[in-house]
Parts: C-alpha cells; sequence; structure tokens
C-alpha cells in the first residue's frame, strides 16, 4: 500500500503542469536567518491527516502585513506587480492544534532560496515555512520545497480582477476553469473581516491528490471578495 501511495503521489507530482514562474532575481539575494521561535508555538507529534497549499493575494498580503511583522514576513515589494505568490505546503492535522514548529532546524541553503524565490518573493518568507511547516514531515529543505514546487507550478492561476460582481463562488469556478482537475471542494477562500481576499488555499489527501478540504471551503459561495488591487490591474 505504502508503495501505491508513493507511485500515486509521484503522477501527480510528474503530471501536466503550467509553467515555473520566471523573474529576475535580486542581487543580493541569500538566505535569511534562523526564525526566534517562541515555545508556546511547537506543536509537534501531530498525526497529519491532510496537505494544504496556501497560495496568497499579494497586494493584501502587503496590505496586511507590511514590514510590521516579524512573525509573518513580508513579500519582497520589489516583485510587483504580481498577483497570486505561493505562500506554502502546509501539513495539516484533522483538527486544531496542526503541526507547527516540530523540531528544530537551520537556514535554507542559497540554491534552494534561489529556485524558489520568483514563486515566494522573500527569502524570510521561505525560512519561515520550512521551519513552521516543511519541518515537521520532510527530511530537507530541498525536498520540501521541491514538492511545494510542483503543486504550486502544476496549478494554472486564473485573472481574476476582470471578473466583474466577484463573490467566492465566482473566484472558485475560474480555478476550476484553468484546473479541470480541481474540484471546487478542494478550494477554501480566505477573506479578511473586510471581505478582501487574502488567500486560495487548495486542499490534498496524502497521496496529493486533490480532495474536499475538511474543514470547509471557507467563505460561502455568494459572498462578495473585495480585491486590492494590483499594481497593473491586470492579474
Amino acid at each position: 500500500m505504502r508503495l501505491a501511495l508513493l507511485l500515486f503521489a509521484a503522477l501527480v507530482l510528474s503530471g501536466p503542469a503550467a509553467a515555473a514562474p520566471s523573474c529576475r532575481l535580486p542581487s543580493d539575494l541569500s538566505p535569511a536567518p534562523v526564525e526566534a521561535v517562541d515555545p508556546a508555538e511547537v506543536q509537534s507529534g501531530v498525526t497529519i491527516a491532510y496537505y494544504l497549499l496556501a497560495i496568497s493575494w499579494t497586494p493584501d498580503w502587503r496590505r496586511i502585513n507590511g514590514q510590521t511583522k516579524a512573525t509573518t514576513p513580508p513579500l519582497d515589494p520589489e516583485r510587483r506587480p504580481q498577483g497570486f505568490a505561493l505562500h506554502g505546503l502546509w501539513p495539516n492535522g484533522k483538527a486544531p492544534p496542526y503541526p507547527r514548529y516540530c523540531r528544530p532546524v537551520g537556514t535554507i541553503d542559497a540554491a534552494t532560496v534561489r529556485s524558489m524565490y520568483c514563486r515566494t518573493p522573500s527569502a524570510a518568507l521561505l525560512q519561515h515555512e520550512w521551519q513552521a511547516h516543511g519541518a515537521c514531515a520532510w527530511e530537507t529543505p530541498a525536498a520540501y520545497f521541491r514538492d511545494a514546487a510542483r503543486l504550486y507550478d502544476r496549478v494554472a492561476l486564473p485573472r481574476i480582477e476582470t471578473i466583474p460582481d466577484l463573490t467566492a463562488g465566482k473566484l472558485r469556478q475560474a480555478f476550476v476553469a484553468k484546473n479541470r482537475w480541481l474540484p471546487a471542494e478542494a478550494i477554501y477562500v480566505a477573506l479578511d473581516k473586510e471581505d478582501r481576499l487574502t488567500e486560495v488555499r487548495l486542499c490534498y489527501d496524502l497521496a496529493y491528490k486533490p480532495a474536499g478540504c475538511p474543514g470547509g471551503v471557507g467563505a460561502g459561495e455568494a459572498r462578495p471578495v473585495r480585491l486590492t488591487p494590483s499594481a497593473t490591474r491586470r492579474f
């Protein structure tokens, strides 16, 4: 059974994929230092029930987080204009508390930071994702980010700024239309208290097959979605 799951996961991760994102890397790009961890945030020993791929709407990421929260590293402001970007791949349990900071780890290697930067334009956020999530289910940063990249690159990101009267349901429909393999029940739409889009989160089972999100799909179908616009308003 274990071999069958591994083979299935390999098939999913090697399936049809959109082109990997490309960008100009900063000349001074280097790994971020190890993040200081509050012992109260450590949640180890949780059985993993599913995976979640978090894709941020970057204009609102910057609006909400800016340069203020050390525990929520900002995205590089030089990467504008940009709509969606990879936040991270999270191993989750059946219910909170979810696995987090499961073991002490070191700094990500420079090659991995460079290979992931066009997907996640923040060395600090990459370091945070490895420490907070990757270390709970993967042995090395390279293995963790390889899986995250393969899942993310397979997702064809829709242009959502031109959708009139955008709702959470229309947003899910836009993702399904571009990704026929992705069921609507596997798409969690995260909004803030002002109904602004913060993230789209895709749920997968332990073999990386899209699956219904155990905690529901977030915003209801008819809920209006507000967008903080990108620099070009073409995403």
